[in-house]
């Protein structure tokens, strides 16, 4: 997909890991509950390789990374760790195309985004990414290559998708304040300039080709007004977490045309309402930001509130059916 003006997203979607191990379980659930916005499960109970940080060091080009004590560090060539975290992508890959044989529309792949990845990643001397500007640059760009193979691979397995990259950036405003801890955590990483973390989003958004990139974050104060000036068409947030203060900003990207991927259900075991129940605060911040109530089809997509991989199985399956019965509620009645 390569122009904008035929972005399609569908009404309801998860936001990407899923409790257990089984890659078909998976898959069969996720594409069972979102028949018009299935995304690709992660898995992380499988231990390292399979965590959103290392699921996406795998992806990366010419860069490697190993599992230390500490966590996730940058080494000199693929060793165990990455031939693992490669394997059970191609697992997920696999278990997906089975379930999507002939499927058309939007479906979404996610991946760590360059921000959080370089808050996350160790360098050699045990210091993060972040610390070294360099590093940064170098990490962004093999993300960028990586994710462009990536895209290419679930293009081909699902002729008929379009697909939609979610970028995962939970440690984007701890980046912006100088709130990433130092190895010894006796200090914090100097904040780092907001418009090269704008550049950075940009030129990483560009593997898109034009087509749209979600960026998720379930911290508090996201950065709405930030993220669509680097180009994210959506912006996937903890809908719990929003106040008052995030009015201007959200009324603004509404205004814009940016998709707010709301998470509106509980991302661990919690009893739910019925579903006209869990849209209420959505449907209230729209009367108070003055919006047309017909906007909400068009602009709100329901997620869970984040990953569901502390959830029971059970309840994962619940939330996700929730999250789709809810949207229906908002279609059939957005006053």
């Amino acid at each position: 997909m390569s122009e904008n003006s035929v972005i399609r997203f569908g009404p309801a979607t998860g936001v990407g890991s899923m409790p257990g191990g089984d890659a078909r379980e998976a898959a069969k659930t996720v594409v069972g509950s979102f028949e018009d916005f299935p995304f690709l499960p992660e898995l992380p109970a499988r231990g390292p390789g399979a965590d959103m940080i290392g699921r996406t060091a795998g992806m990366l080009v010419e860069l490697y990374a190993r599992v230390e004590p500490s966590g996730w560090r940058i080494g000199d060539r693929p060793g165990r760790d990455t031939r693992r975290a490669r394997s059970w992508l191609g697992e997920d890959l696999d278990a997906f195309e089975e379930f999507t044989q002939g499927y058309e529309g939007p479906l979404k792949v996610q991946a760590v985004g360059p921000w959080t990845l370089a808050a996350a990643l160790e360098l050699r001397n045990g210091e993060v990414a972040l610390s070294d500007p360099g590093a940064c640059r170098d990490l962004a760009g093999s993300l960028a290559e990586g994710l462009r193979t990536h895209l290419a691979e679930v293009r081909r397995r699902v002729p008929g998708a379009d697909v939609v990259l979610q970028l995962d950036e939970p440690s984007l405003m701890s980046v912006l304040r100088g709130q990433v801890r130092s190895a010894s955590g006796y200090r914090t990483h100097r904040a780092v300039d907001r418009q090269v973390i704008e550049s950075t989003l940009r030129d990483v958004f560009g593997v898109q080709d034009g087509g749209p990139v979600v960026v998720h974050s379930c911290a508090p104060d996201v950065p709405f007004a930030l993220l669509r000036r680097a180009g994210a068409a959506a912006i996937s947030f903890d809908f719990s977490l929003l106040t008052e203060r995030d009015d201007d900003a959200i009324g603004e990207a509404v205004e814009g045309g940016t998709r707010l991927f709301a998470g509106v259900v509980p991302g661990t075991d919690a009893p739910l309402s019925d579903p006209a129940g869990s849209v209420m605060g959505v449907r209230t911040l729209w009367r108070r930001l003055g919006l047309n109530p017909g906007l909400l089809t068009e602009t709100v997509t329901l997620t869970p509130s984040c990953g569901l991989a502390g959830a029971s199985p059970d309840y994962a399956r619940t939330a996700l059916a929730h999250c789709a019965r809810a949207a229906r509620s908002l279609a059939d009645n957005p006053e």
